[in-house]
């Protein structure tokens, strides 16, 4: 097994006290697998994730990774092993000045050491394999763009494009689609997923819509506060178990409207530390 969690509990870092995020997970996944995540807002579906890529230490329970307890670790192997995967935010973590080119490029930087990650930062020499990853999201002409000058759903489809090039045996991506129209959706789902199948590495994503996951993944595990609520075959999750795991959030079953994809002012950009 690539992934494996133990009656894992983790709290939300923002969280000093009280309930936890998630609590008592039991999730196996092995190599190559393509899982979708699902349930309604607040279930710990980011939460999950980071624990997952090791982001975020366990309050209580285990999780094991290639076969390794990574907080059992010392620090140098525990970073050996966080770049054998790429954790892809919702919101990705791109400097505003930046060339989307660079942008690209830094999800290479875990695979290189100090002075070739200056190097790449400085002066990118890999262009055509940040152009590559671009163009599976319609995106290769925006390579020399400045990041401040992109829409919400183009920054998004460019952290889309940095976990591809990352090289990394697991890939971990929160909400992919939630700055997408459904005709960019569908692009991304299939670029994501073809990329993966290429590759070999495994994919777990977080997804907000339940009709992609049903139409695109073989796997489903449904999250409500903090429990797994069911892990299944896609072929076995039905209409009534959704019901069930989205009571009280009806609306998010049924779907968001479409997302218009706009420019955002760069002064209400959110910052973020690089991965």
């Amino acid at each position: 097994m690539q992934l494996e969690l133990s009656r894992l509990c983790v709290r939300h870092p923002a969280a000093r006290a009280g309930a936890l995020a998630v609590a008592d997970v039991d999730l196996r996944v092995a190599r190559g697998e393509v899982v979708a995540i699902i349930g309604p807002s607040g279930a710990g579906k980011t939460t999950l994730l980071h624990a997952i890529a090791c982001a975020l230490r366990p309050e209580r329970g285990e999780v094991r990774l290639m076969g390794m307890s990574p907080w059992a670790m010392p620090r140098r192997e525990l970073h050996r092993l966080r770049a054998r995967l790429f954790l892809a935010p919702q919101t990705p973590p791109l400097p505003p000045r930046q060339r989307v080119v660079i942008a690209v490029l830094a999800g290479r930087l875990a695979q290189q050491g100090p002075w070739a990650s200056l190097r790449s930062l400085l002066y990118p020499r890999e262009m055509d394999v940040a152009r590559a990853a671009l163009a599976r999201f319609d995106m290769a002409d925006k390579l020399f763009e400045r990041v401040d000058r992109l829409s919400g759903g183009e920054r998004q489809r460019v952290g889309l494009a940095r976990s591809l090039v990352s090289g990394a045996e697991l890939l971990l991506i929160d909400e992919p689609l939630s700055a997408l129209d459904p005709t960019r959706a569908l692009q991304a789902i299939t670029s994501l997923l073809g990329a993966a199948h290429e590759s070999g590495a495994t994919l777990i994503t977080t997804l907000h819509q339940v009709e992609v996951a049903r139409a695109h993944f073989k796997r489903i595990v449904g999250l409500r506060e903090g429990r797994v609520a069911f892990d299944a075959p896609t072929e076995q999750v039905s209409d009534a178990m959704l019901r069930e795991l989205y009571a009280d959030h009806e609306d998010e079953l049924i779907g968001a409207a479409p997302v218009v994809d706009v420019p955002v002012e760069p002064d209400f950009m959110p910052l973020t530390p690089c991965r």
